[in-house]
């Protein structure tokens, strides 16, 4: 029977490996290839291995193109990964409040109307985003990117906070009522100390998706010193002539590197914020 056993868990273990190992192997032949001569990037693309690390795609990717290097980009992603961060941490702390603790007209209306939004595709709303906003002539500003997060403009984190509000007794509400603690004060004293890890779920989920956005950056940015990383890395691509791919695979590398910076120290909070669990 141990015998029997350690053979079950053996096969287990192996065959969770060999699919981890089918998942990244991308990224992994990615970050190999970010360090591979250009002529061995396609010619041994099987390949983990390089026949020799070639550091100067690193190097040349940092350069960037034109008078752009891709530190300015980087910091241009990251000033809208962090505007987009406050934004929604305020604008959907306050709405979720609101619809899981107040009473209003019209509350359960609204609250249907924001959960239709989620299934709401951006195209949809893609062209009268792109009007108002050049009526207001923010075309060619980071304002796009950075405006709809202080509105509300991100319907799940307000649901995934409402529902984790929810989950908190109202007992607690009542006894700071008692205290003569006003409605702003339990929402600042009370709730949000609570709320700590649907707040880290917000900025992870904020953070990834602002940093991954190519198609904001590219409907609404002209000026390539205003390009974020998408557009950034995408500038190493040419239809009509030789691609960069040693620079474009080495700052797609680099790229990574704050998202997995993010991910591995707030994973804990992520998942509890994700799994709303709550007061224990």
């Amino acid at each position: 029977m141990q015998t029997k056993r350690r053979f079950k868990t053996f096969l287990y273990h192996f065959t969770v490996l060999l699919f981890g190992f089918f998942m990244l192997y991308p990224v992994l032949w990615m970050i190999s290839s970010s360090v591979k001569p250009p002529a061995e990037i396609f010619q041994q693309a099987a390949s983990l291995l390089p026949s020799a690390f070639h550091w100067d795609n690193y190097v040349e990717g940092w350069k960037g193109f034109g008078s752009v290097g891709f530190d300015q980009i980087f910091r241009n992603s990251l000033f809208v990964s962090s505007m987009n961060i406050i934004g929604a941490l305020i604008s959907s702390s306050f709405v979720a409040f609101g619809f899981a603790r107040l009473k209003f007209p019209l509350k359960n209306i609204l609250f249907a109307c924001l959960i239709g939004t989620l299934m709401l595709p951006m195209q949809i709303t893609l062209i009268p985003q792109y009007i108002l906003f050049n009526y207001f002539g923010w075309v060619n500003t980071f304002l796009p990117l950075i405006v709809p997060a202080f509105v509300g403009g991100t319907p799940f984190f307000i649901f995934l906070m409402v529902q984790f509000i929810r989950g908190i007794p109202r007992e607690l509400d009542e006894a700071a009522v008692i205290d003569g603690c006003s409605t702003l004060g339990i929402f600042w004293r009370i709730i949000m100390p609570l709320c700590k890890p649907v707040l880290v779920t917000v900025t992870i989920f904020a953070f990834l998706w602002s940093w991954d956005d190519f198609f904001g950056g590219l409907i609404y940015l002209n000026d390539p010193s205003l390009y974020t990383v998408g557009l950034g890395l995408a500038s190493f691509l040419d239809s009509t002539s030789a691609s960069s791919w040693g620079p474009l695979l080495a700052m797609a590398t680099l790229s990574l590197v704050p998202q997995f910076i993010v991910f591995l120290f707030f994973q804990k909070y992520l998942v509890q914020g994700i799994a709303t669990t709550g007061i224990k």
